[in-house]
């Protein structure tokens, strides 16, 4: 099975290359264009020169089996419509695009070429926020603070605050029917973003704070007089009178803490039994952001 990971930055280094290169029968190519990188990290792996790729023609020529997309967003677009229009299944990191015209026009590309993209949204897959869909969720809070991190709009919901409106759509226990927006902006940088999402039952609370006094990220879900705390995507807190801590294991990977894993393996799961996967999901999520950003600048107009 022939796999392309395009883009060799951190996330790529830190988190999918660990996993896929000690995956059987899987035939690792990587293509960026800095060289030096490439060789740095080919070399790490033990690749071979036929496996280095300086040009994405150069990688397409190989007739891929699958690709893992992890370039910066602002080329996504063009790549990603490169692979689907080769019949690559493809996985991208999200966002798919900064513009929502851009992502609904890749959701249907691949559609019309019935070749899988998928998006990765990695928490819904991570263990503590999995076993969450198990709890009862009348009321879910969602966290999600840096430090000194003040950033343009567009830019902060769609490479980060996408994480928190993803997995609020993913624990929400039905239809959601009231959406609110409160932020706060100032000289065209955003602050803080606050997401609610109502529906029969049930309210979501999505922050981010790039004020904050520390990095954090913290998922709450309760009910029915029980609540479940996740710090870190670590650490798991049931409250149900006193507290119960279970803590992430000494030699569990971060990736697989992290659900990057889980998610990368999925995919190549579905790729290998012939099995197209819908960004239509995915779309949503970035719908929802979309509004977002919106809400942000009318409020601050």
């Amino acid at each position: 099975m022939k796999v392309g990971c395009i883009g060799l930055g951190d996330i790529a280094q830190k988190a999918y290359l660990p996993v896929l290169a000690v995956q059987p029968g899987v035939e690792l190519h990587l293509q960026t264009r800095t060289r030096a990188t490439l060789d740095r990290v080919a070399d790490g792996l033990h690749l071979p020169a036929d496996r280095r790729h300086a040009d994405l023609g150069s990688l397409l020529a190989q007739n891929l089996d699958a690709a893992f997309v992890h370039a910066p967003t602002d080329v996504h677009p063009e790549i990603v419509t490169r692979l689907l229009e080769a019949g690559v299944p493809t996985y991208v990191d999200k966002p798919l695009a900064y513009e929502l015209a851009d992502s609904e026009r890749l959701v249907a590309l691949a559609e019309e070429r019935g070749t899988s993209l998928a998006v990765g949204f990695n928490r819904r897959f991570a263990p503590g926020y999995a076993q969450c869909a198990d709890h009862p969720r009348e009321l879910i809070l969602m966290q999600k603070n840096r430090v000194g991190l003040p950033e343009e709009p567009r830019t902060m919901v769609l490479d980060d605050f996408i994480h928190v409106v993803d997995t609020l759509r993913f624990l929400v226990p039905g239809p959601v029917d009231d959406v609110t927006v409160r932020a706060r902006t100032e000289g065209g940088l955003l602050h803080h973003v606050v997401l609610q999402l109502a529906g029969d039952g049930f309210t979501a609370l999505g922050v981010m704070n790039r004020l904050s006094g520390s990095a954090e990220e913290i998922l709450e879900v309760s009910g029915q007089d029980t609540k479940r705390q996740v710090v870190n995507l670590a650490d798991v807190i049931d409250h149900k009178g006193q507290p119960t801590v279970r803590r992430r294991g000494d030699w569990v990977p971060v990736a697989r803490q992290r659900g990057i894993e889980q998610v990368a393996l999925a995919f190549l799961d579905a790729v290998r039994a012939g099995k197209v996967l819908s960004a239509r999901d995915a779309l949503a999520t970035h719908e929802l952001c979309e509004r977002v950003v919106r809400a942000i600048h009318e409020r601050a107009a």
